[in-house]
């Protein structure tokens, strides 16, 4: 629980009612101050892309000759790093999945390797065939595209929201603060997110768990449920979109 050095005036949330009732329940009970749900904040006030790496666009030409659903996109975000040994996991569970993937892989994430020199010969031939690396991709359109089945994610809020706003199944690989209970509330909460221990037998079958089984299914349809009601939120009259027009009043009014 939060606990302010000042008594607050009002909570502003990035998040929505549905999806976190009971946390926001007890901070409304515990402050007894406005409490206001606007997010996703991507689609409640939508904004260029802010990233300080430049977008590899070309990765959108190559999903629209994939498969629907077909594909996992990889991307540990801005921030986390990993051992060579974590990435050669990595790419192995992603080569033996016999699924295509998009990976992100952000210039120096891989300690001592500027970029992806950190792949050995064959492994390299093996991702040529089905794969496709990238040094950053433009996140929100590669969630939204039809080719998309999958999102191997990191966890961090922001792309939660997206891969819930996209309706897209996830694999948590959670690194730090918050990180970690999103993944919980993916996988055991809201039932569209698998948590992995990266190891490359283990990843096969999580990636095929979530792309081709009947569970990646059933996640999916839980997934999907979850993006009408964001659908239902940000539009006129739903709780995202009343609590920032009540937010805009209160402000007014101070």
């Amino acid at each position: 629980m939060i606990t302010p050095k000042t008594p607050p005036s009002a909570f502003i949330w990035n998040t929505l009612e549905f999806l976190e009732p009971s946390a926001l329940t007890q901070i409304r009970q515990n402050y007894q101050v406005p409490t206001f749900t606007i997010g996703p904040l991507h689609k409640t006030a939508p904004t260029p892309s802010t990233s300080f790496l430049e977008e590899d666009t070309d990765c959108i030409t190559w999903l629209d000759k994939q498969e629907p659903k077909s594909v996992i996109y990889v991307s540990l975000g801005s921030i986390a790093n990993m051992d060579q040994n974590l990435a050669t996991e990595m790419a192995w569970g992603l080569a033996n999945s016999n699924q295509p993937f998009l990976w992100v892989i952000r210039p120096g994430s891989v300690q001592g390797y500027k970029w992806v020199e950190f792949l050995e010969e064959g492994l390299v031939a093996e991702i040529k065939v089905r794969g496709l690396i990238v040094k950053w991709a433009p996140q929100k359109e590669v969630l939204s595209h039809k080719a998309v089945g999958g999102f191997w994610s990191h966890c961090g809020w922001n792309s939660t929201l997206e891969s819930v706003s996209e309706g897209v199944p996830m694999l948590c690989q959670p690194f730090s603060v918050d990180q970690l209970m999103n993944a919980r509330y993916l996988s055991h909460v809201w039932k569209m997110g698998i948590e992995i221990v990266v190891e490359k037998r283990e990843i096969e079958g999580a990636i095929r768990r979530l792309l081709v089984d009947k569970e990646g299914e059933e996640m999916r349809q839980s997934a999907m449920e979850i993006q009408e009601n964001v659908k239902l939120a940000v539009s006129h009259g739903g709780s995202s979109q009343n609590s920032l027009n009540n937010m805009v009043e209160f402000i007014l009014s101070l």
